[in-house]
């Protein structure tokens, strides 16, 4: 029998997936400040590194897969904190090799460390604070939006000296090899049978059905993640070819989105004991279409670009862990079904931004003025016609937190459900 867990071990697992979460942010976001010194040393041009938008997520969604079977059958902090280890491992060799292919291949190993490191992050924390869990998700990936605003400032700040890009790599694996470290060191881990137990109880199975809700949950994280991943990535390039930023400038600009995009979770965090998730997404939604429709319909400019990025940064911050909230209270979320509706996020790293890079590829810089908004545009619209066909689908199997009114809040009861 697993020994009960003391109260402080619980706020070290928080504060262990919390820094796990920042290290994410950080590669995730360090990426595209650094595509064109990444492009010089390989030899390659900035349009093809879209392929790294292909391997690091088709490791990612591996990832993802593999932690939807082994969560539920291995000991949790272990696999998070070796998974972290060899990430940080990748990323110290980032900025080292020469060889694109190979720039491909450890893009693609990293890729799976953070898929397993993502899906073990969110199924463990909900493990950990049961019903008392939402405040705890919106904080967690506002430490996810914490790292992902501290990365541009990392390359802004080496920026000026010869192959300084490094040593934002550098410093960014040393933190990520810390929080392995930190997760190896903790020993009690939240009970995946007691959280099972209660998925079944409250959701029994609903076949197809089920299925189906998945499915849609899915089709939401896949348009979200892939605006997000597009416009926070392919913004630097996109300032920089358009000469509406200098190197520095465009750095910035990428940190400002970040940060913005950190007040947004932090200001989610409170907004998520007042509102039910349904209230909260229509409202992101349509805030990011219109934005996002201004940078379609005006020529770009410096300062329409900097309002459009930061409202965008600040609005697209609480549509994931609302929707993955959402999913929860209509989906039993045991890991293997957290993992399916995590696909679609894994998916979503990997389509549009590659997607972004190719249409790059074929129209030159100046394509992008319009390829980038576009797409971001379209991505979002799929993520509006995903959430409206999750509600009908959920109200149509009688699903209870929907038939409800959603007045019942996720902070008090959610995980019983889970």
């Amino acid at each position: 029998m697993r020994a009960v867990r003391p109260p402080a071990s619980k706020w070290f697992s928080t504060l262990g997936y919390y820094a796990l979460f920042v290290c994410i942010g950080l590669s995730t976001a360090i990426l595209g400040p650094t595509l064109p010194d990444l492009a010089e040393r390989t030899g390659s041009s900035v349009a093809s590194m879209g392929a790294l938008f292909v391997c690091g997520p088709a490791g990612y969604t591996l990832g993802t897969l593999l932690g939807s079977r082994l969560f539920d059958r291995v000991p949790g902090h272990a696999l998070l904190g070796a998974a972290e280890l060899f990430a940080a491992g990748c990323l110290f060799s980032f900025p080292l090799l020469r060889s694109f292919p190979l720039l491909l291949a450890i893009a693609f190993c990293r890729g799976v460390a953070e898929g397993l490191v993502n899906t073990g992050g969110n199924t463990l924390l909900l493990w950990t604070h049961g019903e008392k869990a939402s405040p705890f998700m919106n904080g967690l990936h506002f430490c996810f939006g914490l790292g992902a605003f501290v990365a541009p400032l990392l390359v802004a700040r080496f920026a000026p000296s010869q192959g300084g890009f490094r040593f934002a790599y550098f410093a960014v694996a040393a933190f990520a090899a810390l929080s392995g470290l930190f997760m190896l060191t903790l020993r009690h881990e939240p009970d995946p049978r007691e959280h099972a137990r209660t998925a079944t109880t409250a959701h029994p199975r609903a076949g197809a059905g089920a299925y189906a809700l998945i499915g849609m949950a899915a089709v939401f994280l896949f348009a979200y993640v892939g605006a997000e991943i597009s416009f926070g990535s392919w913004l630097y390039t996109y300032a920089l070819s358009l000469g509406l930023a200098s190197a520095a400038g465009a750095a910035y600009l990428s940190s400002a989105v970040w940060f913005s995009f950190t007040v947004g979770r932090a200001v989610s965090i409170p907004v998520a004991l007042r509102f039910t998730p349904r209230q909260v997404i229509p409202t992101a939604i349509a805030a990011c279409l219109a934005l996002s429709g201004l940078l379609c319909l005006l020529p770009p400019n410096p300062g329409l670009l900097w309002a459009v990025a930061m409202g965008l940064g600040f609005f697209m911050a609480p549509l994931w862990p609302s929707g993955y909230t959402l999913a929860g209270q209509v989906i039993a979320m045991t890991a293997s079904a957290s993992g399916l509706v995590l696909l679609g996020d894994s998916l979503g790293v990997m389509v549009l931004p590659s997607l972004t890079g190719k249409v790059m590829e074929w129209t030159g810089p100046e394509g992008l003025s319009r390829s980038l908004p576009l797409l971001v545009l379209g991505a979002l619209a799929v993520c509006l016609l995903a959430f409206l066909s999750l509600l009908g689908l959920a109200r149509r199997l009688g699903r209870p937190n929907l038939a409800d009114g959603g007045r019942r809040s996720f902070a008090h009861g959610r995980e019983e459900e889970l």
